[in-house]
């Protein structure tokens, strides 16, 4: 047998370390690597700096192919931070299905429609790409303890790549969570702490104990490391549509930082001579309850002003957004646009996802469908474009918000008589 007919196999390819520090993105200082996500001369966040000719000599679409069927294939871009493969952690994350969605497509009016279907990730949603990235890297760094601030989906994948590890976990929530994300926590053994706030508080509350305990945060002082899991998704996007890219990509917008760096995975393949495409528009999405990225974009600022989220969308109510700003540039400098809608097309993009195309997503998937409505009856995504929009997050996981709205269709007793007449209505 194969490595690549085992089943989630960890790939044991001769991955070279490429990572030579870590950058600020503001300054450009460099610094040492380590468990650390702010520059020290300006304050500005940190992001993994690759030694990029090393990676230049030994990509290439071939030995990408050559890989397994997860996010690893794509590992000489990614940051490994040792050559022993037994640091690297893999549940099978990635390589999801890009679905053409051409009965949703016909409903707007669009001639070509494809959707990222994350949902498919092991936890159930994209956060599983980030979660393997920064834990392998924490293993790397010799930290044994891996933690997060978390609106579930996060949560949900720290719990279970750390029990896959067997490394301790504790994952830090709002106390009013969804209860099946709550669940999707602790049924790996994480310790599950439930604290009495908003994500913003919850999120405040972890940069202290990062500081205190020297836990690995992933999201916290790993984010460097954690960001770049979501790169993958552009490199699939591109490879999966025989290394070319669409002319639209959406994606919703909690922190920002998935949106950015979808757009730096097509700045990588064209660097390293993998495809040759203009880059994409890139459109963001939010829920109104919580949408400081799209109300600046509707000022036509780059200055975020922090909200209390007040929506159902809860894995994108992050109030003060850590790439915000970077989120905002992205859509300015592609001609993107960042929209929001209320909860109740939330719900209804939920509906007409799954009526039309069989994906049940959870609330950011409803907020991505929603406002993927909205920009093309607006006129932000053109009829003729090649469209992307990304469903981040598996349904199953935000049931509360249906309850009111889907159900049983007819209520018979056992009887064919009653059966036809209901349905003769």
């Amino acid at each position: 047998m194969t490595t690549l007919d085992v089943v989630n196999p960890v790939w044991t390819g001769d991955f070279a370390v490429n990572v030579t520090g870590l950058r600020c993105r503001e300054c450009g200082e460099t610094e040492e690597l380590g468990a650390s996500h702010v520059c020290s001369w300006c304050f500005g966040p940190l992001e993994v700096a690759y030694d990029e000719a090393a990676i230049g000599s030994r990509v290439t679409r071939e030995r990408i192919a050559a890989g397994p069927r997860s996010l690893w294939r794509y590992g000489d871009l990614l940051p490994v931070l040792s050559d022993d493969p037994a640091v690297r952690v893999d549940l099978g994350t990635g390589f999801t299905p890009l679905r053409p969605a051409p009965r949703l497509a016909e409903r707007l009016g669009l001639r070509e429609l494809w959707l990222k279907d994350d949902t498919r990730n092991p936890s159930g949603s994209f956060k599983d790409r980030v979660v393997t990235i920064a834990l392998s890297a924490a293993r790397a760094l010799g930290i044994d303890t891996i933690a997060c601030a978390s609106t579930g989906n996060l949560a949900n994948s720290v719990s279970a790549h750390a029990a896959a590890a067997g490394v301790r976990a504790y994952v830090l929530i709002p106390r009013d969570l969804e209860r099946s994300k709550i669940l999707g926590s602790a049924v790996y053994g994480a310790n599950v702490v439930a604290v009495d706030g908003n994500y913003d508080d919850v999120n405040r509350l972890a940069a202290e104990v990062a500081d205190v305990e020297g836990w690995g945060f992933v999201n916290v002082n790993l984010r460097a490391f954690y960001a770049e899991g979501s790169k993958t998704i552009g490199y699939e996007i591109a490879e999966q549509l025989g290394w070319e890219l669409p002319d639209h990509v959406v994606a919703p917008l909690a922190s920002g930082a998935m949106y950015v760096k979808i757009r730096r995975a097509f700045q990588d393949l064209q660097r390293h001579g993998l495809i040759d495409a203009e880059i994409p528009r890139m459109s963001g999405a939010q829920a109104t309850g919580c949408s400081p990225i799209a109300e600046a974009y509707g000022r036509d600022s780059l200055d975020i002003e922090p909200q209390r989220p007040d929506t159902i969308a809860r894995s994108l109510a992050i109030g003060n957004p850590a790439d915000g700003y970077y989120a905002l540039k992205v859509a300015r400098e592609t001609g993107g646009a960042i929209g929001h809608v209320p909860d109740d097309e939330v719900v209804a993009g939920i509906r007409l996802l799954a009526e039309t195309e069989g994906i049940f997503a959870e609330t950011a998937g409803g907020v991505t469908v929603a406002n993927l409505v909205r920009f093309v009856e607006s006129g932000v995504i053109e009829p003729g474009e090649r469209t992307v929009a990304v469903i981040s997050g598996n349904g199953y996981k935000t049931v509360e918000v249906l309850s009111d709205t889907v159900g049983p269709t007819f209520e018979v007793a056992p009887s064919l008589d009653e059966l036809r007449a209901a349905i003769a209505g």
